[in-house]
């Protein structure tokens, strides 16, 4: 694989010098980490043979002539694997190498039968965590402390590497999926779905919609759901919780969206299935949705077993600009 400014190849064991000076200066960017090399972090003296022997892998990105960027890839057992000592120089950020990187690992975990990615990130490498979101793990797990010198405290992240996979996320989960979930909705919006936004649809609104979304669902009132496909959030719904005293048998499904390039795929109806037996677990047994009349949902919803109450004219602007009708549909579980 090779990119405009570098190139990437197999770790080998002689790389150890380089990869212990790219860790190094990736720490020092960080008050308070240090590298007690071996006390804490021996396996760098050896790094190929120690994920050879683990079952997995380590690749070295060059650039100008020095080594700029590495990963590691391991088993962990079953169908999981991990996303080991990822680390890029600073001159090579934004170049592509990153993720350069984590396809390879991606895609020698997957070619090795992996359905699930993890990994480990220190809390202070915020950067990290954003790159690692872009490309839909979202935050798994609760953190770890390792009780090392650098008092390093570790978010775990996961996503589904294989195939289609729907998840109910949690708060953490739900947070750190903001922007790849403000990515569905803005794909959506902008492709002419009426889901109470005009395209083109801002991001920051988009982003703010969803941190919205992730507060309800830390306090209890709405259930979200992630479907990824090959690795990517590509699609999501919601079921809000939050009903009048009298009505506690009852939830709401809304915001039921999968990007133009990922339709046709079943995805949606997965994402559907998903919802509904979560609402049977959490007690609800009537669902109750809206929906834009003659919209690429509405058919799904019928093949469901959803019924129709009726329709309300002028419900909504559409992307046209012209008013449309909403179908208001039932479910009884």
């Amino acid at each position: 694989m090779s990119g405009p400014a570098f190139s990437l190849r197999p770790g080998r064991d002689p790389d150890a010098a380089g990869f212990i000076d790219l860790i190094g200066g990736c720490w020092a960017e960080y008050p308070g980490c240090v590298m007690d090399l071996d006390g804490e972090v021996p396996e760098l003296r050896a790094l190929a043979s120690y994920y050879a022997g683990q079952g997995g892998a380590v690749w070295a990105a060059e650039a100008d002539g020095g080594l700029a960027g590495m990963v590691g890839s391991r088993p962990l057992g079953g169908d999981a694997w991990e996303i080991c000592k990822m680390y890029v120089a600073g001159s090579q950020r934004g170049t592509g190498l990153a993720q350069a990187l984590l396809q390879a690992a991606e895609g020698h975990a997957r070619s090795h039968g992996a359905a699930t990615m993890k990994l480990w990130s220190d809390t202070r490498f915020t950067r990290a965590h954003r790159f690692y979101e872009k490309h839909s793990y979202v935050r798994s797990g609760p953190i770890r402390v390792l009780g090392d010198k650098s008092n390093s405290i570790e978010f775990a992240y996961a996503k589904p590497l294989a195939g289609i996979a729907v998840q109910l996320l949690d708060a953490a989960a739900a947070g750190s999926a903001e922007g790849r979930l403000a990515a569905v909705l803005k794909d959506c919006v902008d492709g002419g779905a009426s889901v109470s936004f005009l395209p083109p649809l801002d991001l920051a609104a988009a982003r703010a919609f969803w941190r919205r979304a992730a507060t309800a669902v830390a306090a209890g009132k709405r259930m979200l759901f992630a479907a990824w496909a090959e690795g990517e959030i590509v699609g999501t719904v919601q079921l809000d919780l939050d009903t009048p005293p009298n009505q506690p048998h009852r939830a709401d499904l809304a915001k039921m969206l999968v990007m133009r390039h990922a339709r046709r795929r079943g995805i949606a109806r997965q994402l559907m299935v998903a919802a509904e037996a979560a609402a049977r677990a959490a007690g609800r047994t009537l669902l109750v949705l809206d929906t834009w009349e003659g919209g690429e949902a509405e058919p799904l919803y019928r093949s469901l077993g959803w019924i129709e109450v009726g329709r309300i004219p002028d419900y909504a602007l559409l992307a046209d600009g012209k008013l449309g009708a909403t179908v208001v549909f039932y479910r009884q579980l």
